[in-house]
């Protein structure tokens, strides 16, 4: 479905500015790609491939400003050139650089996807009265069309925020959470977010895996045959879910009150200064990220 669903994004999105052999050429890749990430069985948390990854004892602080300032200017960017550049340069880093692999990084990548691709939707698509632009479709009276301000718009909001979720994942994918705690910490932040922050981390994969083993005991019962049956399944196995969070919740409140603790999840921190590789390699793209924001604004 998300296949389908980028190729129509990209094919609306090129439709007019290209020969329509190309448009469908692009709309059909793009499509491909995202089933090419089709991940089979169970998926390991992001923490798990943060601590995986060969980029792991580059310096925190230094992965985190730089991130942070990529983010910026992928959104603040006045073209779709830049993020777009800069998103294929960080998912290099964090497929191959740091040994997740495509795959897993296009698994991971559809979920953010299939928000961004609806939202598109949403922007290419207007309403009119009459028949205009690249594509027209008749509805309810009128016509839904697809206009080339609505392209360009469309294109720029679609680039910023593949850009920005590229940098999120080289942050998320290459530095484990107890690191980026550390980072915040120093940074003053208050600590009952941090702790906040790190319980409820924690608690979305122990609920995510216990939800799975729900769905896949009533799926080999037959529980999802038919609408009907699907519909009470799913309405148990989520209304499981919430109690084994409520029982689970109280569980870590007693344990957490029998040892008398006072708030404070600490981590042992890597106090490694950034090595130069690590300092040239933010530099580059700091270098290539003004080079190209100066080229779109010129």
């Amino acid at each position: 479905m998300t296949g389908v669903l980028a190729a129509g994004v990209v094919f609306c999105l090129l439709l007019g500015r290209m020969p329509v052999g190309w448009t469908a050429a692009l709309s059909v890749l793009a499509g491909l790609l995202l089933l090419a990430g089709h991940a089979h069985g169970g998926v390991l948390t992001m923490d798990v491939y943060a601590h995986r990854s060969r980029l792991s004892g580059w310096n925190a602080p230094l992965k985190m400003a730089g991130s942070a300032v990529l983010l910026v200017l992928c959104v603040a960017s006045p073209g779709a050139r830049m993020p777009l550049i800069l998103a294929l340069v960080l998912c290099g880093m964090t497929a191959w650089g740091g040994g997740l692999g495509a795959r897993r990084y296009l698994a991971l990548f559809r979920l953010p996807a299939v928000f961004m691709l609806l939202s598109a939707l949403a922007l290419l698509w207007t309403y009119a009265h009459e028949p205009e632009g690249v594509l027209s479709i008749p509805c309810f009276g009128g016509w839904l069309v697809v206009t080339g301000e609505s392209q360009a718009m469309t294109g720029l909001v679609l680039a910023r925020a593949v850009g920005a979720v590229s940098c999120l994942y080289f942050l998320s994918l290459t530095t484990p959470v107890p690191e980026v705690l550390s980072v915040l910490r120093r940074l003053r932040m208050p600590g009952v977010l941090l702790d906040l922050a790190i319980l409820i981390y924690r608690y979305i994969f122990i609920l995510q895996t216990a939800c799975r083993g729900m769905r896949d005991a009533a799926a080999s019962r037959l529980g999802y045959d038919g609408l009907a049956r699907s519909l009470r399944t799913t309405g148990m196995v989520y209304g499981r879910v919430l109690a084994k969070s409520f029982r689970r919740a109280g569980t870590c409140f007693d344990a957490m009150e029998s040892r008398c603790c006072g708030g404070g999840i600490c981590f042992l921190p890597r106090s490694a200064p950034p090595r130069p590789v690590e300092l040239w390699v933010f530099a580059g793209l700091m270098a290539l990220s003004a080079g190209l924001l100066a080229a779109e604004i010129a």
